[in-house]
């Protein structure tokens, strides 16, 4: 049908205004349908067949064939757009534009009279989300004694649709409730893309700047920054797997681990070369449209992820893009990034977490997270002031002067991702919020040693992630770098108060001394955390990137982008008992000082060792993963056991000559994972609080614990763990060259009818493993 210059001027309009209105506009539309009845332009029942059809040939064109080939929820959705648009056009050729004026007039007008029916004439349950959006928001107009009248309604309508767009875990429902408003689960609703809920990474965000932006204080609430942030609702994953007849890989979650770990890499494979319909791709580059060419992050954002108890740290990928290409080139990447972030819910580490917690069965779909990077560029790179992880329970103190209920935080200049990372030879910053300045050790050659010697940041010339010598990129021209970094001189450290000579700039130590000590960054950060963990009803931990405005200003103002929240993994209570005294050298199995947690491990029956010496014989990465595996088939083998990991170097880092390279799923069903340390064997044990790798150990309530061999308070029974006989070939199949490189001890093979018992001190920075007599 041809429109008219005149009617186009009209549905312009009409279009234009609809859009200012994103939550009334289906009240509009409802009562400009109910003239187009009234006057006769259109019959209800022809109207809707008006819509059917061109719905239909909409999906047509859109390549999604018949109706049985799409499902229900999107066809819905289909169906409601092509009838508002059908709606408006019908509206703008045939009525005068002063009747939508006064339509629109009378829907915002309405103040109350005569709302009963229409605020208790929908089931919130049922009816569509942006009836329900309407309902909440006319409720939130009225006048504040009407308000209360409708209070419970208010709060019915904010659960449904927290439940149906944000999460439906009830506990974070209990907490959401009382702090989203409804004008900020329609901005989140305007920043969706598809129908599903946005997941958990995406929620405990949102909901943390909620609750900080009504209690904190106005300082506070001045510094805090919002990322901008869109969402890919988590029913797309299934869209893409349907579009792509990807289907037979979802019951991946019911097969053995041999077979996950065997099919995940096809699957990478065959999510890649998936393709999206049309519609999908067109809000994709709408995103794209919108951000600029500025770097972006494609976050997992999964049903259950930063849940309660199940955060999933690290089961996931991240994925940064530089976004400086065309838009054809930025938008091929991001839909690759969000093909292998959609795999990923089938990666094996992710199953088998959530079959150790009883979670096998829940349908878990995997949302994204699209942020921009928070950064400033510096010469041809992209990063951040200062980045990390925060929490707001300190369980492991390197000193006794430090307050558990203080919090710490983890903190690298650039990209966070050093911070969440067991990276390779390189060390974060170390906070204790109650204690700000104190490091781990106050020698000049270990705080440079153990200090941040890489920095990670987006490269926009050479449109790269890339991880670079902090050396080569840090130099005096750097206008924070009073605040990140100190030079080193004949063991001391210098406070930078000007513009350093180019000389000095490979001193540069980043130990973020300005940050702590002449900023208001950590009491910020003591109060963030203090106000989200009252709030939660339990400890948090957080991922934030920091902006230092005005370096050069007195008193510069830091700001803080929240970046991620969830409850903190903690170890359980566990009963008490002293530390026996006078144990005989022969009973002690080892006894370490080390960043020591508090807890007891009661029985112990088998320790699966890997010897330094063997590992470290080991030439290729091949085989060094290939003794991962090992370790993990044991873990599999022993599961009704209790059994504790020993072994070099750092376990689970990125880096196979710095420790043992297993995931998660490997050790899930240990007790204990001891890490090794000393001449020849690896190196520094960092204390990795922060990581992911640490937030697997505590979720499992695995006691991290480091033996530094060269310290001389430690001591290790080299009897029990070298002279021993090996038991390993009695419960998993070992290939000749592996047998001297991973050891099985039983414990009853160096005294018959007896156990170890583990019982760690933190108050006393003990650690003590010592053969007990069974009961």
């Amino acid at each position: 049908m041809t429109i008219s210059p005149t009617s186009s001027d009209r549905l312009m309009v009409i279009t234009m205004t609809l859009s200012q209105y994103p939550i009334l506009c289906g009240r509009i539309r409802r009562k400009m349908l109910e003239m187009l009845f009234e006057r006769g332009i259109r019959d209800p029942q022809a109207f809707e067949g008006e819509v059917h059809e061109a719905a239909q040939s909409s999906r047509e064109r859109e390549g999604f064939g018949k109706d049985s080939e799409e499902p229900p929820d999107i066809w819905n959705l289909r169906f409601e757009r092509v009838r508002d648009q059908l709606t408006d056009l019908l509206f703008s050729q045939h009525i005068p534009i002063e009747e939508f004026e006064n339509i629109t007039a009378e829907v915002l007008g309405e103040h109350g009279v005569g709302h009963d029916k229409l605020l208790l004439s929908i089931n919130p349950e049922l009816a569509p989300l942006d009836l329900v959006f309407e309902q909440a928001m006319l409720i939130e107009s009225l006048p504040e004694e009407e308000r209360l009248h409708y209070s419970a309604r208010l709060m019915e309508s904010k659960v449904v649709l927290i439940r149906r767009i944000v999460s439906d875990q009830l506990r974070f429902i209990n907490i959401a409730k009382q702090w989203f408003t409804i004008s900020e689960l329609s901005e989140i609703q305007q920043h969706k893309i598809g129908t599903g809920r946005i997941g958990g990474k995406a929620a405990g965000m949102l909901l943390a700047l909620s609750i900080l932006k009504q209690i904190g204080n106005p300082a506070l609430k001045n510094c805090l920054k919002t990322p901008e942030s869109y969402f890919i609702g988590s029913d797309e994953l299934y869209n893409f797997m349907s579009h792509n007849n990807l289907v037979h890989w979802n019951d991946q979650k019911y097969k053995s681990e041999d077979e996950m770990r065997a099919d995940y890499p096809h699957i990478l494979q065959d999510y890649k070369r998936g393709k999206f319909s049309p519609g999908f791709l067109k809000r994709l580059e709408r995103v794209l449209l919108s951000v600029g060419n500025k770097p972006i992050i494609i976050r997992s954002s999964s049903l259950l992820e930063d849940n309660f108890g199940t955060s999933f740290a690290g089961k996931y990928d991240s994925i940064f893009l530089p976004n400086q290409g065309t838009l054809s080139e930025n938008l091929h990447a991001l839909c690759y990034a969000v093909a292998h972030i959609f795999a990923c819910v089938l990666n094996p580490n992710a199953l088998l977490y959530r079959r150790s917690r009883g979670l096998q069965d829940y349908d878990e779909r995997m949302a994204l997270l699209i942020q921009v990077v928070q950064g400033e560029t510096y010469h041809n790179y992209l990063l951040p002031h200062a980045a990390g992880v925060a929490f707001s329970r300190n369980a492991f103190r390197w000193a006794p002067q430090i307050k558990h209920d203080q919090g710490f935080v983890r903190l690298v200049w650039g990209l966070g991702t050093r911070a969440v990372d067991r990276v390779a030879n390189d060390y974060p910053r170390l906070v204790a919020l109650s204690h700000p300045l104190l490091l781990p050790s106050s020698d000049a050659k270990a705080i440079v040693r153990y200090s941040q010697h890489y920095v990670d940041l987006i490269d926009l010339k050479e449109n790269k992630f890339k991880t670079l010598p902090v050396s080569e990129v840090l130099d005096s021209s750097y206008l924070p770098l009073r605040y990140i970094a100190q030079v080193e001189k004949d063991n001391f450290f210098e406070t930078i108060r000007s513009r350093v000579i180019e000389g000095d700039t490979g001193r540069f130590v980043l130990t973020f001394n300005g940050l702590l000590n002449r900023t208001n960054f950590a009491s910020n950060m003591k109060e963030i955390l203090s106000l989200l963990e009252n709030t939660y009803n339990m400890p948090v931990d957080m991922e934030f990137a920091v902006n230092i405005e005005t370096p050069y200003a007195a008193n510069p103002l830091v700001n803080i982008y929240i970046l991620q929240c969830r409850p903190q993994a903690m170890l359980f209570s566990t009963d008490e008992e002293a530390l026996p005294t006078h144990l005989p050298d022969e009973d002690i199995i080892f006894q370490t000082h080390f960043v020591v947690p508090k807890g007891l491990v009661k029985r112990v029956d088998f320790a699966i060792y890997v010897v330094p010496e063997g590992y470290f014989s080991l030439e290729t990465q091949e085989d060094r993963y290939a003794l991962g595996r090992m370790v993990g088939r044991l873990n599999a083998a022993l599961k009704d056991k209790s059994f504790i990991c020993l072994g070099p170097g750092r376990w689970g880092s990125s880096n196979s000559d710095l420790g043992v390279p297993i995931d998660y799923g490997d050790i899930y069903y240990s007790k204990s994972l001891i890490e090794m340390t000393g001449p020849g064997i690896g190196p520094q044990p960092e204390p990795s609080l922060g990581t992911h790798f640490f937030q697997d150990l505590l979720e499992s309530q695995i006691y991290p614990l480091a033996i530094c061999l060269d310290d001389p308070k430690t001591i290790f029974n080299n009897h029990f763990f070298n002279n021993l006989p090996n038991r390993i070939e009695e419960w998993i199949d070992v290939e000749g060259n592996m047998r001297d490189k991973i050891r099985l001890i039983q414990v009853s093979d160096y005294r018959t009818n007896h156990h170890i018992k583990l019982n760690m001190k933190d108050d006393l920075s003990q650690a003590v493993a010592y053969i007990e007599a069974d009961t």
